[in-house]
C-alpha cells in the first residue's frame, strides 16, 4: 500500500517528462460521465415502464454515490497532479457541470417518485437529448490527450444537444399552459423543468472543456 504513492508520482514524472497529459484526471472525469449517462438510461427505463418509480428512485441513489467517488477522485488527483489536460479551473467548471447533470437527473427520479405523474413517455425526446449531450462530453474528453483538434467540435454537439432541450422545454411548457391548469398540471410542468436544467448543465459542461481546450 505505501508504494502504491511512489508509483503515482513517478508515472506523473514520466508522463511530465515525455509531455503526455495525467491520465488519472481523464479516467476520472469519464468515471463521472459512465455514471450520469447511466442515470440518464435509468431515468429512461423508468418512463419506458420497465423499472418502477421506487426501484429507479432507489437505483439513483447508488448511481449518484457513485458519481460522487469519480468527482472526489478527480479533486485529490487535481491536488497532485503535474500535467493536467486543461486549465485545473476548467476542469473543477466541467467535473461541476457533469455533477450538476447527475443531481438534475436524481431530482428528476425522485420527483416522478414522488409526483406520480401518469404518461411520462413524452419525456422521452428529453432523455435521447441528454444522452446524446452525455456522449458528446464523452468523446470530448476522451479526444483530450488523442485529438485535442477536434474537442471543439465534440464540445458543440455537446452544445447543441443542450439547446435542444432547452427549446422541448419550451414547447412543453407551451402545451401545459395553453390547458387547464391543474394540480398534475403543474407537476408535469416541475418535472419538465427538472430536465431542461439538465440542457443547461450539458451546455455548461460544454463551455467548460471548450475554453480549456481553446487555452492550450
Amino acid at each position: 500500500m505505501k508504494g502504491a504513492p511512489v508509483v503515482k508520482r513517478l508515472r506523473r514524472i514520466k508522463d511530465l517528462m515525455t509531455g503526455r497529459m495525467d491520465s488519472a484526471l481523464t479516467e476520472a472525469l469519464l468515471g463521472q460521465l459512465e455514471a450520469t449517462k447511466e442515470g440518464a438510461w435509468l431515468a429512461m427505463a423508468m418512463i419506458g415502464g420497465e423499472v418502477g418509480r421506487t426501484g429507479a428512485h432507489e437505483q439513483m441513489r447508488t448511481i449518484e454515490h457513485l458519481g460522487d467517488e469519480e468527482r472526489g477522485r478527480l479533486i485529490d488527483e487535481l491536488k497532485t497532479a503535474l500535467v493536467t489536460p486543461i486549465d485545473r479551473e476548467d476542469l473543477f467548471r466541467l467535473s461541476r457541470s457533469i455533477d450538476d447533470v447527475l443531481d438534475s437527473l436524481r431530482d428528476f427520479v425522485r420527483e416522478s417518485h414522488l409526483y406520480r405523474v401518469p404518461d411520462q413517455m413524452r419525456f422521452t425526446p428529453l432523455l435521447d437529448q441528454v444522452i446524446v449531450g452525455i456522449d458528446a462530453l464523452e468523446n470530448a474528453v476522451r479526444d483530450l490527450a488523442s485529438r485535442p483538434s477536434v474537442v471543439a467540435q465534440d464540445a458543440l454537439e455537446a452544445k447543441k444537444a443542450g439547446g435542444a432541450i432547452r427549446r422541448m422545454y419550451q414547447y412543453e411548457i407551451s402545451r401545459i399552459f395553453s390547458g387547464e391548469i391543474t394540480p398534475e398540471a403543474m407537476k408535469e410542468r416541475e418535472l419538465v423543468r427538472r430536465l431542461e436544467i439538465v440542457g443547461v448543465a450539458i451546455g455548461d459542461a460544454a463551455d467548460a472543456i471548450a475554453d480549456g481546450a481553446m487555452k492550450r
